[in-house]
């Protein structure tokens, strides 16, 4: 395990209700000048899509994108029985039951906007868990960056914007049907 005390002891801190001090592209950038190249390469895993089911071995990386898939395919779970839909699907797995229990509290939150949020809050605790207590290694670097991410992310979230379009939406399809 490397010691970046350089690196983690100049980032601005952060919380999910902070403004976002800086893009995440410009974070990778400075790291790029500061990690060693294997810790570097590492940053392309700490995503939140998950393109596939590779391992790091890193356990930090490791223990996110599992929660994260774990969390994923609970909520497509939960959603199809909500909507009593039919037909074959992947078996989620039932570890972490962390993430389990957020994906059944999600579905029930009627509002699209306001089960995102949560959703994410939820990313961010799970984020802080995985990090552990060591404060100037690698983990931070990532939990920062996965953090970013997730402060991208809320702010692209309009409300507004978003409950304009869905009115736009369910009019153009209860016209549709008929109704």
């Amino acid at each position: 395990m490397a010691a970046y005390y350089f690196l983690i002891a100049q980032l601005p801190s952060i919380s999910y209700n902070s403004p976002l001090p800086m893009r995440s592209s410009a974070f990778i950038d400075l790291c790029k000048t500061k990690l060693s190249s294997k810790d570097a390469k590492l940053l392309n895993w700490c995503a939140l899509d998950l393109v596939d089911e590779g391992n790091t071995n890193v356990p930090f990386i490791d223990s996110w994108r599992s929660w994260e898939r774990t969390l994923r395919l609970q909520l497509a779970r939960f959603r199809k029985e909500k909507l009593k839909r039919e037909g074959a699907s992947i078996e989620p797995p039932e570890y972490p039951s962390d993430a389990v229990a957020v994906a059944k509290a999600a579905v029930n939150i009627e509002s699209p906007l306001e089960a995102e949020l949560f959703l994410d809050e939820a990313r961010w605790r799970a984020i802080e868990a995985f990090q552990g207590v060591d404060y100037f290694n690698e983990n931070v670097i990532y939990a920062y960056l996965l953090k970013l991410r997730l402060l991208e992310r809320k702010a692209l979230f309009k409300a507004e914007e978003g409950f304009n379009e869905y009115k736009t939406l369910y009019a153009a399809i209860a016209e549709g049907s008929g109704n």
